[in-house]
């Protein structure tokens, strides 16, 4: 008996590019291996019904994909795949060449009727909250490498699209996109940043906390970013930024505050490998680490889930231990007895 033919699989390929339904790329797969195949016999091989394997059949034959062949049982067999798909690709390339030389023209009509939002091809104005969330949520769906934040209030987007776009980000994180945030110490006395945070790390996201943020930003995938206008005032619009040299000193500017913010979230803080004797509790440690970026005491408490009696008695036992009468001589002394890690 003749061994099954072996057909390969590209995962990353999706027969759409070719304007093919899924299920006409699995047929299609099928007779390359199995000449004269008849509906019925695609169907059971496939796990579809007879007449969708007709229906496919019918369009791999339109598509010069495939060959109907004389008789009075109806069989298909596959056209040579090398010319056949040559041809198909090479249509589909001439049609996207058309369509980007209409998207110029399109983004030229675009330009001269909203001239008063772009200062040129590498800038955008985005005027209005409706089209600040709508591009942010465009460009959040379209990242496939990374996005990067640095969050504080007032916020680029809606408030109200936080947990759309909380979906979207996982989905993202599944599909292999890196999320870094940078969050504005003060921000999480803010209930929504503080629930935005906690989220973004159980679905996977890498947060950081840091202390008097320049301003807020978003970078997606180092070509496109959205910043502030005026730092503190989201009613003047943002700008949408498309330079490679800005998009260059932005992501460098946010890899200097990544690199020097304080890792938050489950399991961010391990102890160090030679800890001294004296070395607080792990949650008075974190409490020392939120005090050091200068976030009050009923911040802290918020931020770590427990009360600000709590975090009270933290900071007075820490004090008590280093001799500190102030949170300046704490987060001093605490750094010179090796309880705080600089950057961390």
């Amino acid at each position: 008996m003749a061994a099954e033919p072996q057909i390969p699989r590209a995962p990353q390929v999706s027969w759409s590019g070719l304007g093919l339904p899924p299920l006409a790329g699995r047929v299609l797969e099928y007779l390359v291996g199995h000449p004269e195949t008849a509906p019925g016999e695609a169907a059971a091989a496939l796990g579809t019904s007879t007449a969708a394997a007709a229906r496919a059949l019918r369009l791999l034959e339109s598509a010069l994909l495939a060959v109907r062949l004389s008789g009075r049982e109806a069989r298909w067999s596959a056209s040579p795949p090398r010319p056949a798909l040559g041809s198909l690709l090479a249509r589909r390339r001439e049609e996207l060449a058309s369509l980007e030389t209409y998207a110029e023209r399109l983004h030229e009509v675009h330009i001269s009727v909203t001239n008063h939002r772009f200062a040129s091809d590498q800038f955008e104005i985005l005027d209005t909250e409706e089209r600040i969330t709508a591009r942010y949520a465009h460009l959040l769906r379209a990242a496939r490498h990374e996005v990067l934040h640095l969050v504080m209030p007032p916020y680029v987007a809606a408030v109200d699209g936080v947990p759309d776009r909380l979906e979207v980000q996982a989905a993202a994180i599944r599909a292999g996109v890196r999320f870094r945030s940078v969050y504005d110490s003060d921000t999480l006395s803010d209930e929504v940043s503080l629930e935005t945070a906690r989220r973004g790390v159980e679905i996977g996201g890498d947060v950081r906390l840091s202390s008097g943020l320049p301003m807020k930003l978003v970078l997606f995938d180092g070509s496109t970013a959205i910043m502030p206008l005026r730092r503190d005032d989201p009613a003047a619009g943002s700008l949408l930024v498309h330079s490679p040299t800005l998009i260059h000193v932005l992501a460098a500017l946010f890899e200097s505050l990544w690199e020097h913010g304080v890792r938050w979230g489950p399991e961010a803080h391990p102890d160090p490998p030679q800890p001294a004797a004296d070395l607080p509790h792990p949650r008075a440690r974190e409490v020392l680490r939120l005090l050091s970026l200068g976030m009050k005491q009923e911040t802290i408490a918020r931020t770590l889930g427990v009360s600000r009696r709590t975090v009270q008695k933290d900071v007075s036992d820490i004090g008590m231990a280093l001799g500190a009468r102030n949170r300046f001589q704490i987060a001093l002394l605490a750094r010179e007895r090796g309880w705080l890690a600089p950057g961390r």
